[in-house]
C-alpha cells in the first residue's frame, strides 16, 4: 500500500514502513512536512516492524531545515513541529533504518542519526551547520554526545564542519558503509539479516535498548528548547545569522 502526503511518501508492504522526504532537490523540511511526517509516522508505527527514511533525488538524504521557518514568528511552530517526530520515534517499538545519499544536514542528520541503523552511500556528507547562521541544533545537542562522544559531537556541533561517510562511520554516526549503487540492496539485505531473528524479541531488546539509551531524552530536550526559544532566539546574532542567509549575504556579528 503506498500513501503520500504531498511532501512525504509511505509505503507499507511486508509491516515495513518506506519513508520518503519527497521535496526534491534537497528535501527541505519545512513545517508543512514535518507535519506530514508525524503524520505518516503515527500511521505507520502501529502497523509495522520496520521503518526506512529515504530522500527522493539524486542530491540528498535531506539538507535540514527550511531556514525561513527559523523566523521569529515561525521558529516555535517549527520546532514543536519537529520535535514531536522524534518524542514519537522515542516511544515506538520499531527498528528505524535511515538509508542516506547525498547531503544530510541539519535537521536531516539529526533525523538520520536518531535511527537504529544508519546505511550511507560513500558519497553522502554529514553535518551539523547551524552554528554558521548563528543557531544549534537542539536535538543533536542532547544525542549527538551520547552517540559519538563529547569530543566528536563538541567539533560537528561547534564548527559546522561537513563530514563524509567513511569518517562519519568512524565516529559511530553510521553503520555501514557502501558503494552508491548499492545503498538499495544493503537496505534489503539488512531487512533479511533481521527478518531471520524473532520478531517479538528484536521488537522487545530495541524497545529496551532504546529506553535506556535516551533516558532522560525527554528533559534533555525539553531544555535545549527552552534556551533555543527563550535566549538564543532572542539574540540579535542568531536573528542576523538568519536573516543574511536568506538575504545571500554575509552576516554581520555584534556578539549579543
Amino acid at each position: 500500500m503506498t500513501t503520500g502526503q504531498e511532501t512525504v511518501q509511505l509505503r507499507l508492504e511486508d509491516r515495513t514502513a518506506w519513508i520518503t522526504l519527497d521535496r526534491p532537490p534537497l528535501n527541505i523540511l519545512d513545517i508543512a512536512t514535518m507535519h506530514a511526517l508525524d503524520a505518516v509516522l503515527k500511521r505507520a508505527i502501529p502497523k509495522c516492524d520496520f521503518v526506512i527514511f529515504q530522500g527522493a533525488g539524486p542530491k540528498a538524504f535531506s539538507a535540514g531545515a527550511e531556514i525561513a521557518d527559523h523566523t521569529p514568528k515561525r521558529v516555535r511552530k517549527m520546532l514543536s513541529a519537529f520535535h514531536a517526530v522524534f518524542r514519537r520515534l522515542a516511544a515506538a517499538d520499531c527498528v528505524t533504518v535511515a538509508a542516506v545519499h547525498g547531503y544530510c544536514l541539519g535537521g536531516g542528520m539529526e533525523l538520520a542519526s536518531f535511527s537504529d541503523f544508519v546505511l550511507a552511500t560513500e558519497s553522502a556528507e554529514f553535518g551539523q551547520p547551524e552554528i554558521k547562521l548563528g543557531c544549534f541544533p537542539p536535538v543533536a545537542m542532547v544525542t549527538l554526545p551520547q552517540l559519538i562522544g563529547m569530543r566528536a559531537a563538541a567539533r560537528l556541533i561547534l564548527t559546522g564542519e561537513q563530514i563524509g561517510a567513511t569518517e562519519a562511520c568512524r565516529l559511530g554516526l553510521v553503520t555501514r558503509v557502501v558503494p552508491d549503487a548499492e545503498l538499495p540492496a544493503a537496505v534489503t539485505n539488512l531487512l533479511e539479516e533481521l527478518r531471520k531473528l524473532s520478531p517479538s524479541v528484536l521488537c522487545l531488546t530495541r524497545k529496551t535498548l532504546s529506553r535506556l539509551r535516551i533516558a532522560g531524552f525527554a528533559k534533555q530536550l525539553k531544555e535545549a528548547e527552552r534556551v533555543y526559544l527563550s535566549v538564543l532566539m532572542k539574540s540579535h546574532d542568531a536573528q542576523e545569522g538568519i536573516l543574511a542567509f536568506l538575504e545571500k549575504r554575509q552576516p554581520i556579528w555584534k556578539g549579543k
